[in-house]
């Protein structure tokens, strides 16, 4: 019986370290990015692949529309076009006269752009993988 307890203690005790070490390292995040209108979270990786040479088509874009705002990726696990997580990250400026708004698409950011509302960074700020992960597991 007091192995048991003994046992169970343990387990508890190694389960808290592992949830506290997730927290520590940043965890399990809220809402990171949209994709065709559906939300993803993802877990931050210090990955840095900006000094590789890979090429540009390696990658899918994460636009980032601005202070409190959710950033728009373009792909997501089960696409056709999908990089694995491997990100190219492009900020988007705002036009003068243009209220910043929440998009949910990359086709509504290119449309944005197309129709002189915003401008998308010719240049990524960083290149990186990080994991896709739906919010609700679907």
């Amino acid at each position: 019986m007091i192995r048991r307890l003994f046992g169970a203690v343990a387990a508890a005790a190694l389960l808290a370290s592992m949830a506290a070490s997730a927290v520590a390292a940043g965890g399990p995040p809220s809402l990171a990015f949209y994709v065709d209108g559906a939300r993803y979270r993802t877990v931050g990786t210090p990955t840095d692949f900006s000094s590789t040479g890979a090429p540009t088509h390696s990658y899918d874009r994460i636009y980032v529309l601005g202070d409190g705002l959710i950033n728009v990726a373009e792909a997501k696990p089960g696409d056709r076009d999908y990089n694995g997580g491997r990100w190219m990250v492009l900020p988007v400026t705002w036009a003068a006269g243009h209220t910043p708004t929440q998009l949910t698409s990359a086709e509504q950011v290119t449309a944005y752009a197309a129709a002189g509302m915003l401008t998308i960074a010719p240049s990524p700020v960083k290149l990186f993988e990080c994991p896709v992960i739906p919010v609700g597991g679907r």
